[in-house]
């Protein structure tokens, strides 16, 4: 049978690294065994849909490479691939098991299940439904509805026994059955739970592998009952690490660090964030680091996922962001970048416009950082830091050598690097000084900054008018 998975999000809000890492982990595994990737949208909970999210989800997903081979919007053989198109198809299967004894209308008002609960918090213990409507006749229960009475449908649980499977992960999962609660698996609204829509859908859909978060380890024997009591195969489980940030704290989309969007607006590169959250949770077989998307897809391996914890460090993420923007070649590092400038450039040449966002290149890590490496050049005038005011205190011959280099750029009639040199060259010699004491006042006090790239561009770029007013003042 051909491998295929999915991705089945929730459109409840924008996708963030934790949601974007399932996705590639879904799209990975059918890859690298030659299986089908399918988008499913799991959109039962109406109340909690947020309007564009589909399309952010879809927008995404294309943007970072993980084009689905069928599903929402590109359609396919097992649709439709909306939950909320297939409420017949849950609804009938959960009658099935009704009639078959593995499921029973339940009656109980929202006022019975606050008493159980208030009991249960009285007890400190976990709130679990009592089974009461289990024992209703079916005959009886269907007279019930006939009357107009408002009713779920759930799933009989076993009350003995151990429900157990393997895990790709973390190998051998038991769970005693007693503890397995009667899940609802049709609401009052008739939409599904999520607990049976997914095992309704993965089964008709031929989903063989499941990639979803740890989280599930312990729920997943529900899902196995619901496919014994049906007759049918389960595909094979692969539950991942959770990915958790650097201070232990859990992924969220509130936060620009996580969202996906804010990372895209920032100016995150899609292939150094599939790249970098390709490692969160999983190793190659040796030490390589930079992986394009075709590399990964013949890499992976889904028993080389960790059961640690994966840990997202957005200035890791920088790192990996840095690498691929030195990487691109200068045309599309132009085209790419000059949208992320917010200065005025109306009076600049192309040229030297050209020439600043390829001086700085190398000196960022994001679309957006450009605009504080290059601020200075905009500015009418600057603030040092603390940092570079102790310095420039830090030794006496510094006022010495800023004049020096002062008076020989006043001389520089042909305004080029080459001449610049000399400027530093003679200043240089001239007072016998060199290394920090020669680059770094002459950059500070020029520029600003106390690092940067090489100081004859930066120089250069500034203009030898602007040079000697930064210089002198």
């Amino acid at each position: 049978m051909k491998v295929r998975t999915r991705f089945a999000p929730s459109p409840t809000g924008y996708m963030h690294i934790g949601n974007l890492r399932s996705a590639l982990f879904a799209y990975l595994t059918a890859k690298s065994m030659d299986g089908d990737f399918i988008l499913r949208i799991e959109d039962t909970d109406q109340e909690r849909k947020v309007d564009g999210a589909v399309e952010f989800i879809l927008n995404t997903l294309n943007m970072m490479g993980l084009n689905p081979d069928e599903g929402a919007e590109k359609g396919g053989n097992f649709g439709p691939y909306y939950q909320s198109q297939r409420l017949d198809i849950y609804k009938k299967y959960a009658e099935k098991l009704v009639e078959d004894g593995y499921a029973y209308y339940c009656f109980c008002d929202e006022e019975r299940l606050e008493k159980l609960r208030e009991i249960a918090n009285a007890r400190k213990v976990p709130f679990t439904y009592d089974g009461h409507c289990s024992h209703i006749p079916l005959e009886e229960a269907k007279k019930r509805i006939a009357n107009g009475e408002k009713y779920v449908i759930r799933q009989k649980m076993p009350k003995e026994g151990v429900t157990s499977y393997v895990d790709t992960v973390y190998g051998e999962i038991k769970v005693e059955n007693s503890t397995l609660e009667d899940q609802i698996l049709i609401k009052s609204d008739g939409f599904p739970t999520y607990n049976f829509a997914n095992v309704i859908d993965d089964h008709l859909m031929e989903i063989t592998h499941v990639n979803r978060g740890n989280e599930y380890l312990s729920s997943t024997p529900k899902y196995l009952l619901l496919y014994e009591a049906f007759g049918w195969e389960s595909p094979i489980y692969i539950h991942q690490p959770l990915v958790i940030k650097a201070d232990g704290t859990k992924i969220s989309k509130r936060n620009k660090d996580d969202n996906l969007m804010d990372l895209i607006s920032r100016g995150f590169l899609p292939e150094a964030i599939i790249n970098y959250i390709a490692l969160i949770g999983w190793a190659p077989k040796d030490n390589q680091e930079f992986f394009s998307l075709k590399e990964l897809e013949k890499a992976f391996d889904i028993h080389r996922i960790s059961t640690a914890p994966g840990c997202y460090d957005i200035k890791k993420l920088e790192w990996f962001n840095s690498h691929y923007i030195k990487e691109m070649d200068d045309e599309k590092y132009l085209n790419w970048i000059k949208p992320f400038l917010k200065f005025d450039i109306s009076n600049k040449s192309d040229d030297w416009i050209n020439k600043l966002l390829l001086t700085y290149k190398t000196h960022i890590n994001c679309g957006e950082m450009i605009n504080d490496v290059v601020k200075n050049f905009f500015a009418k005038s600057y603030e040092l830091d603390d940092e570079c005011k102790n310095f420039l205190a830090s030794d006496e011959i510094i006022p010495l050598v800023i004049e020096k280099f002062a008076s020989e750029i006043e001389q520089i009639n042909d305004w080029n690097t080459d001449n610049i040199n000399i400027a530093i060259e003679n200043t240089k010699n001239g007072l016998n000084v060199k290394g920090k004491l020669l680059y770094m006042p002459l950059r500070i006090k020029a520029s600003g900054f106390m690092h940067g790239p090489e100081l004859d561009a930066c120089i250069y770029l500034l203009g030898k008018e602007k040079t000697l007013e930064n210089l002198r003042k």
